[in-house]
């Protein structure tokens, strides 16, 4: 892997992207020290305390608990994405430009940036009222909350438009280097808060060490997972085309034991945030006390829900990204065939069997990483947010991007490190 980078160095048009990638990850991590003004950022940061809030905070790479311009981070395109892709599966209009090829996927991608500033501006305006009381005194209370919303608003716009441009004219997915930016810029103060615990003797040297140790399992099959697939054999008959034969070879189709990547853990994260967020603004009501309780991280119902959302988004975003169907279509279009099977239906029902039992192996170990941290943090009473479902994110963006740099590289002639 370090020695593909390395190639990759050497390729002056790469090496501009990575360049430019960099670069903006910069701009991301200036503009999360960027307070928002007239504002007591120590009361805000005692408001926000809250556990419900560390997912928030790990992705907006600490912008979140400080309150500056990035505090929202790219949630609401989160949000706006899950919304659209739910939207292609139910309205016909939607479903047609999925299927428009770049237009309809141009056109789509411009609704949900609309969409985004829209649930943005609305979660800006709840987030300013629910922090009413940090504001600077003597300050007109509509016109702060108005202004603290639109930069805010900014802040999430900005982010969106640098994920964009990290896509276009760098490498890897934009905005899954955002969160991956933020995750790793919570490391130094997971490893001070480590070294604290074992200085204060709220654990042991040992316990650190075997969460280590446990740590490196988790990345290994993490990698084992992400990288894992099920390859179905497929056949091509010959076939004469003027005076030339084609076909006769033998090839597979892969399936990814992750089809869908850290896409569930993100998606199920933003659903689960909002009723206790929600319930925050009325401290005073034993409703919402009671539903805030229930959606804590370590609550079993939080942890039930969590694991169901996984599981829906794994088979839902599979659902989406690979329709076997249409692979059943295409072999029988180019004359491939699965040996033992006829093209056409049956080849489709043998897909969707096989893709069923490789996506729940997928989905149970997304599961089992997400539940993980929380199950941890009630054993040891650590405060361990940098935990699976960081892991997960920060290892899948890594391989993510590796993979597109060495895609890069081999139209070069350059030996990758997959083999």
């Amino acid at each position: 892997m370090f020695s593909t980078f390395i190639s990759a160095w050497k390729v002056p048009e790469i090496r501009k992207k990575i360049v430019f990638t960099a670069l903006m990850l910069l701009v991301f991590r200036i503009g999360a020290h960027i307070p928002i003004p007239g504002v007591d950022r120590a009361l805000i940061a005692e408001m926000l305390s809250n556990n419900i809030f560390g997912f928030v905070d790990i992705v907006s790479g600490g912008a979140f608990k400080q309150f500056s311009v990035f505090a929202m981070g790219i949630i609401p395109y989160i949000n706006a994405s899950i919304i659209m892709n739910l939207l292609t599966m139910v309205v016909p209009y939607f479903e047609r430009l999925s299927k428009q090829g770049p237009e309809g996927r141009k056109k789509m991608m411009q609704i949900v940036r609309y969409a985004t500033i829209g649930l943005g501006f609305a979660q800006a305006i709840a987030m300013a009222f629910f922090l009413r009381s940090a504001i600077a005194p003597g300050t007109n209370l509509v016109f702060a909350i108005f202004v603290i919303a639109i930069t805010l608003t900014a802040g999430t716009a900005f982010l969106m438009w640098l994920g964009e441009m990290i896509t276009e004219k760098g490498v890897g997915n934009g905005i899954s280097l955002i969160i991956f930016a933020g995750i790793v810029s919570k490391l130094p103060a997971a490893i001070t808060s480590m070294y604290t615990y074992v200085t204060s003797g709220t654990t042991s040297i040992l316990v650190i060490l075997l969460f280590v140790a446990f740590a490196v399992l988790v990345i290994a099959g993490i990698v084992l997972i992400q990288e894992g697939q099920r390859r179905i054999p497929v056949q091509y008959s010959k076939r004469v085309v003027g005076r030339k034969m084609y076909g006769g070879q033998t090839t597979h189709i892969p399936m990814k034991i992750n089809q869908a990547g850290v896409i569930p853990i993100i998606f199920a994260m933003a659903i689960l945030i909002f009723p206790a967020t929600i319930a925050g603004f009325f401290p005073a009501n034993a409703f919402a006390n009671f539903v805030a309780r229930i959606f804590s991280f370590q609550h079993p119902v939080y942890m039930i829900c969590y694991g169901l959302l996984i599981f829906f988004f794994t088979y839902f975003y599979t659902a989406v990204t690979f329709n076997t169907a249409d692979v059943s279509d295409n072999l029988k279009k180019y004359g491939g065939f699965i040996p033992g099977l006829r093209p056409g239906k049956p080849t489709s029902e043998y897909l969707d069997k096989v893709l069923s039992r490789v996506t729940f192996v997928g989905a149970a170990f997304l599961t089992v990483i997400a539940i993980m941290p929380s199950i941890a943090m009630g054993i040891s009473g650590l405060n361990l947010y940098f935990g699976g479902t960081s892991l997960l994110i920060a290892v899948g963006v890594a391989l993510d991007t590796m993979k597109q740099i060495e895609s890069q590289l081999l139209t070069r002639h350059y030996q990758g490190f997959m083999k």
